[in-house]
């Protein structure tokens, strides 16, 4: 069961994370969190990188969503001016929000990779709708009310993880 929490790759940025790998991985479409994986939760627009790894997303021709359990007005007021679709109170780790993304994109689940700063909703719910999964360091430390539940039983998720020889990486 807690395999499912695993992701298939950990990196400290969603900017270590480029066109050009995905390309030679056959990937065609990212389905990303917003709230600490993109920007910290509590940041209103995008940072002038995060607004580049967009752009250099398009021109590599690399379909970009974001799904995210937050509001229709914090989402829309991110995603509109990147001109990016978004899915909001999606209801992560439930799968239909995932596959509803992959489906807007048209593209296979094979074609596809799940971004995101939780194993408890992000790699989760990839993992379940079966897509490649990729967890990174969140933004800032600090959370919402719900998250920081969730960060309390992600700690001992990795911390089981680390014992067990699953994982290699430090917070």
């Amino acid at each position: 069961m807690l395999k499912n929490f695993l992701p298939n790759e950990h990196v400290k940025s969603v900017l270590d994370i480029t066109p050009a790998k995905l390309k030679n991985m056959g990937i065609k479409g990212v389905i990303t969190d917003l709230d600490n994986t993109l920007v910290a939760w509590n940041v209103r627009d995008a940072t002038p990188e995060i607004i580049e790894w967009f752009e250099e997303m398009k021109r590599y021709e690399i379909n970009v969503m974001i799904i995210s359990n937050n509001d229709q007005e914090r989402v829309s007021i991110f995603s509109e001016p990147l001109e990016t679709p978004y899915v909001f109170s999606a209801r992560k780790p439930l799968i239909h929000a995932f596959k509803r993304a992959a489906k807007k994109m048209n593209l296979k689940k094979e074609e596809v990779v799940v971004i995101g700063d939780q194993l408890m909703t992000d790699v989760l719910g990839g993992n379940f709708a079966g897509f490649h999964t990729i967890l990174v360091v969140p933004i800032v430390k600090t959370d919402g009310k719900i998250t920081k539940i969730n960060r309390m039983m992600e700690r001992r998720i990795l911390h089981w993880m680390r014992k067990k020889g699953m994982i290699k990486w430090e917070d």
